[in-house]
């Protein structure tokens, strides 16, 4: 049976998330990798490694003090940190058992894998990624995917396979009717206060019902909410926008501030297709109520952001680059 190696970035709940709508389209044995522990609802026939983490003092000394990025060759690569030699030596142990490598993101992982024979099939990211550690990721992918549908003008030779936003929700039927006049807030907590502090200012201030969803009110299966808000407020996160366009939902987009400008990316995509109210800037409680207003007027076809498919069209790739990996062996 074909190995696939499958290597989730811990930071937020897209990454793993992504994971999870994947794994059930992939005929194979999956060796995950990732800083986090192993989730609920992990499919049979899945290996759960947790790694060390690299990313904290393990008496070594910050590791955001140990010439972490080689000089802007790599993201992080500390020195002389054990935590993160522990870390890629248990990624390089599985090495001789699998036929390819998913790398969901990490410049570092994509370099190992590589260098370890592996063919490796890259989860991109949107936004200005023109850096010199993205390019070397890029160069050493086999496949790079794209989890967004392919913008209008794309040019020919694009490295990217756009497969469309992965959604953990797609191809459900709804669980219940729009509920006019509710709005649903997704996303905040803890790092980002900005944020919470405007959802629950609005929420106390609208004329409107609010639920907010994130910022200390975590649902783990936010779909009936989805279904029912009238509007849906949220931030750019690829995640977040799947899910909505999988429920179909009028949304506000508020793009939050995130390296290589991630988000803003994402909305600048939404706006020009017409499938959301975008604001530039995180608005005021006033502002944020005459966007919600916009919203609930809108019509949007979500068919074009692809979600559904878009998992099985991932793992298409995944399968592809693992065979010719068998092959090349």
């Amino acid at each position: 049976m074909t190995a696939i190696g499958w290597y989730v970035h811990h930071h937020g709940h897209g990454h793993l998330a992504r994971f999870l709508a994947v794994r059930p389209h992939l005929d194979a044995r999956v060796v995950a990798l990732s800083s986090l522990p192993r989730p609920a609802g992990v499919p049979e026939g899945t290996e759960w490694i947790e790694l060390p983490r690299d990313d904290h003092d393990e008496g070594d000394g910050d590791p955001a003090l140990a010439s972490p990025t080689a000089g802007g060759a790599l993201h992080w690569a500390p020195l002389r940190h054990r935590g993160h030699a522990r870390r890629l030596a248990a990624i390089a142990a599985l090495a001789s058992e699998l036929d390819a490598m998913v790398v969901d993101v990490s410049v570092e992982v994509t370099a190992l894998a590589r260098l370890l024979g592996l063919p490796v099939v890259l989860v991109a990211q949107p936004g200005e990624r023109t850096d010199a550690p993205h390019a070397l990721g890029r160069r050493l992918a086999e496949a790079i995917v794209a989890p967004w549908p392919t913008p209008a003008g794309d040019p020919t030779g694009s490295p990217f396979e756009h497969v469309g936003g992965i959604s953990r929700h797609a191809g459900r039927p709804r669980t219940a009717a729009v509920r006019p006049g509710t709005v649903l807030a997704l996303g905040g907590g803890a790092h980002d206060p900005e944020w919470t502090a405007l959802v629950a200012a609005a929420a106390g201030a609208s004329r409107r019902t609010w639920r907010i969803a994130g910022a200390g009110a975590w649902l783990d299966d936010p779909w009936t909410a989805l279904c029912e808000a009238e509007v849906v407020v949220t931030a750019a996160g690829q995640n977040a926008i799947a899910d909505v366009a999988a429920a179909g939902a009028r949304a506000v987009v508020l793009p939050r501030p995130r390296p290589f400008a991630e988000q803003r990316a994402t909305a600048e995509l939404l706006g020009s297709l017409g499938l959301a109210v975008v604001a530039d800037d995180l608005p005021d409680v006033e502002g944020l109520e005459r966007l919600v207003d916009a919203a609930a007027a809108l019509e949007p076809d979500w068919t074009g952001w692809g979600v559904e498919g878009a998992a099985a069209r991932l793992a298409a790739v995944v399968a592809r680059v693992a065979r010719s990996g068998r092959a090349a062996a």
